[in-house]
């Protein structure tokens, strides 16, 4: 017996260094992002309206999330707990590609759209809203497992 415990430490350290133990994680996982349901700010039945209300991730997978301000007002997007507890890969917007380790807000001043593509980190319930207009409906949560 103690002749197999003298040789399998060293088994499993050579199997480590061949690389078996990376088998199941290859490619860059930020990539391999799912869609979410676009977020329109501003709805045919109100521009206090908002399509979506919650959204229901999952730690360590990939998302991507189309927010699309309809115009009708100046809407300012905002989600600062929800913010530092991801890791944002990009935004995209107007044809531009900003890589920045936080997001702080997202104004929409006319009609227009962003693209958030990110990885949730920490667990959690956390609030997005139009800021300055949650009282009149803008208010939605990121619900984090």
């Amino acid at each position: 017996m103690r002749t197999f415990k003298t040789l399998l430490l060293p088994l499993l350290l050579l199997v480590s260094l061949i690389g078996v133990d990376k088998l199941h994680a290859e490619g860059d996982l930020t990539r391999r992002g799912t869609a979410l349901a676009d977020l329109h700010l501003g709805t045919e039945a109100s521009d206090y309206g908002m399509s979506q209300m919650e959204y229901r991730l999952e730690t360590g997978k990939a998302y991507q999330l189309k927010i699309i301000a309809s115009g009708q007002k100046e809407y300012a997007f905002q989600a600062p707990e929800f913010a530092t507890s991801i890791f944002l890969r990009k935004v995209e917007a107007g044809g531009v590609e900003i890589k920045a380790i936080t997001l702080t807000e997202l104004e929409f001043e006319d009609a227009g759209e962003a693209e958030i593509f990110f990885v949730p980190i920490k667990p959690g319930k956390f609030p997005f809203y139009a800021k300055g207009l949650e009282n009149k409906g803008m208010l939605g949560y990121f619900v984090v497992k």
